[in-house]
């Protein structure tokens, strides 16, 4: 019987918001505000630069299948705190890149870390909450990519301001620092599974309304059994259309800001702020939404706010366009991600859902490792940003369509 107080899965849910405070603010969201500084720094173009975050979800889209994988078998404790580890190690060697191949090389490495640690930390929440508070708990550990958005948008700007020219590679010394710090306590506190500390899942215990796509969890037993469900396919080609609209969008945020709307790269990275601080709680309130209105629609919502904050960047290049778009995106950004995880969990139950969530991600990973590179050749072809935006829009809204099709778990 389980002791009265404060249930471990809280304790677990806070190691895994940290966790996305690195993995996902820190290793990914900081090379926005990066960029246009590593851009002088080591003379590239546009294409390189999006090539530099290719090579980034390459790394990422491998482990994102193969950390899943690993997670479901070997526990999500083990496989977060080498992924982490390995992240903090790469993201300080960055900042000793001297050329377009070192720089590439090393993110795309960070990117192995970040898979390893990003994918098991999203499926905490299926692992230690029933399914009817799933999407709250993945929402909770999603709010972790907000704050480290935030913190590196404030953090970032005077670093790059008081280093000059070299500024850039002290910023991932300092990043890469702190990853490792976060590594060792994850390490101390996370654990896997609620059966290793002779716990059942948060919320058992109660009676949990449950929304219209709730059920039983799956019957699979195996992990290998995972890529034969049809329904894991389906919501891997919706996550897709995620992958590859929203990276355009966040990863030449800033260089369209500074380079082609003529910005600071304070105020810059005060709007990169902006979204951070909005998107701390997106997660929390589009998995709830998710959870008592159904997975479906929830998605399909998200995917039609997001489509107008990319053709808000598009199609209004002054202060309202700018702004309104950051806050329709900080208010939406990780909606998909949430209801994505929560969803995979109900699809494969709790002990698989690493490995269902990384299988989707596989999709997510092809998504974000094109977006980039398609996005920075557009920008260079045309000069501008502007349609590379409008593509992020249209496929937003593909991806909302196809959301509509997201079957109820049966």
């Amino acid at each position: 019987m389980e002791k009265p107080g404060l249930h471990y899965g809280w304790i677990v849910i806070l190691m895994g918001l940290l966790v996305l405070v690195g993995a996902h603010g820190f290793g990914r969201m900081s090379y926005t505000l990066i960029l246009p500084a590593m851009k002088d720094g080591l003379h590239l173009n546009y294409t390189q630069l999006g090539l530099i975050g290719t090579g980034n979800f390459i790394g990422y889209l491998f482990m994102a299948l193969v950390g899943g994988a690993l997670a479901a078998r070997f526990g999500s404790r083990l496989t977060i705190s080498l992924g982490l580890t390995f992240m903090g190690v790469t993201m300080f060697l960055t900042g000793l890149a001297r050329d377009f191949e070192m720089a590439f090389s090393l993110r795309l490495m960070t990117g192995l870390g970040h898979g390893a640690a990003y994918i098991p930390a999203m499926a905490l929440g299926s692992a230690w909450f029933v399914t009817g508070r799933r999407g709250f708990a993945t929402g909770i550990v999603t709010a972790g990519t907000g704050i480290g958005t935030v913190i590196a948008s404030l953090v970032i700007p005077i670093i790059l301001k008081s280093q000059g020219v070299e500024g850039w590679r002290y910023t991932w010394y300092l990043l890469g620092g702190a990853m490792l710090f976060i590594a060792v306590l994850v390490g101390l506190f996370i654990r896997s599974r609620p059966e290793e500390m002779g716990l059942g899942q948060v919320g058992a215990e109660s009676n949990i309304p449950k929304g219209p796509q709730v059920s039983a969890p799956s019957k699979i037993l195996n992990w290998g059994e995972v890529y034969k469900v049809k329904a894991v396919w389906y919501l891997g080609l919706v996550y897709f259309m995620y992958g590859f609209s929203y990276i355009i969008y966040m990863t030449f945020f800033a260089a369209y800001l500074i380079k082609e709307l003529g910005m600071t790269p304070a105020k810059a990275g005060g709007l990169w702020a902006l979204v951070g601080g909005l998107s701390i709680l997106c997660g929390v309130i589009w998995g709830s939404v998710s959870d008592y209105l159904c997975r479906a629609r929830g998605a399909a919502l998200a995917y039609l706010i997001l489509t107008i904050s990319y053709l808000l960047f598009a199609l209004i290049p002054s202060a309202p366009g700018y702004y309104l778009s950051a806050v329709f995106f900080g208010l939406s950004a990780w909606s998909i991600p949430t209801i994505m995880a929560a969803t995979a969990g109900d699809i494969v139950g709790p002990r698989l859902a690493p490995a269902g969530l990384g299988f989707v991600t596989l999709f997510f990973g092809i998504g974000q490792a094109l977006g980039p590179m398609i996005g920075g050749f557009l920008s260079d072809v045309t000069h501008s940003f502007s349609v590379p935006f409008l593509l992020a829009g249209g496929v937003s809204i593909l991806g909302g369509l196809m959301a509509m099709g997201i079957k109820k778990v049966s």
